[in-house]
């Protein structure tokens, strides 16, 4: 069987935040996972505890057990935490080793706000152009069954594509681990996703999102509310 990018080195990414607005909350923690192949065996963690400087608000707190008293105390400096983690993902798509992160604008779209208010180059500074190969599983998901009902938060593809949870999700590290297992076992259960190369894959994923979140924006406004989910994927 010939060999494809699924089989090769890949590096996982999550950062879990004081919030979800990726504009004025901050990253708490960041994982990143190089996995060279399927296993916990398989994988190396790197793993950091940030001080936001901010308060931790109760729900987040509630989310990940990280109280601001514990970051305070135990976390980086987040400007020397994020120049680490940053360094660690430019280096990784500069060898072409994809950024595997489940939802994963979000993450990428927290961590370039972040870099711009400390001061730091950002990821696509850093790269001299847009921030690729990215895989996002729940993109691509949404992308080869467009059409199948029920949610597809992280737990519910885990369930759909039968993988084993093994730790406590919204631990940064441990979503990591559980975002590479749901995308080797989709592209089990979708040979041409791993057919494609990394270039056509990230382009693959461009449409598949711009294609969802127009359906989406519509239904909001069948609701009467704000279409306000971005076309863009992955900044």
């Amino acid at each position: 069987m010939t060999s494809t990018w699924i089989d090769r080195p890949l590096l996982g990414f999550d950062t879990e935040t004081t919030g979800t607005n990726v504009a004025s909350d901050r990253i708490v923690t960041v994982a990143l996972v190089h996995s060279v192949g399927p296993g916990r065996e398989n994988e190396t963690v790197a793993t950091w505890l940030i001080d936001p400087e901010i308060d931790i608000p109760e729900p987040a707190q509630r989310v990940h057990g990280i109280t601001t008293e514990h970051a305070r105390v135990h976390g980086m400096a987040a400007a020397d935490a994020l120049e680490e983690v940053v360094t660690m993902i430019a280096d990784s798509l500069h060898l072409d080793v994809p950024l595997v992160a489940f939802n994963g604008s979000f993450d990428l779209a927290i961590l370039e706000n972040e870099l711009t208010r400390l001061g730091l180059p950002t990821l696509a500074a850093r790269l001299g152009h847009d921030i690729a190969p990215v895989i996002d599983p729940l993109v691509v998901d949404r992308g080869v069954d467009r059409y199948r009902k029920g949610k597809r938060t992280l737990t519910d593809l885990i369930a759909h594509y039968g993988c084993e949870q093994d730790g406590r999700l919204h631990t940064a590290d441990v979503d990591v681990s559980a975002t590479l297992d749901v995308l080797r076992a989709l592209v089990l259960a979708h040979p041409k996703v791993g057919a494609s190369s990394l270039p056509d894959l990230h382009r693959e994923q461009i449409g598949w999102h711009l294609s969802w979140a127009e359906n989406f924006n519509q239904f909001l406004r069948k609701k009467g509310k704000t279409p306000d989910v971005s076309t863009a994927w992955p900044l």
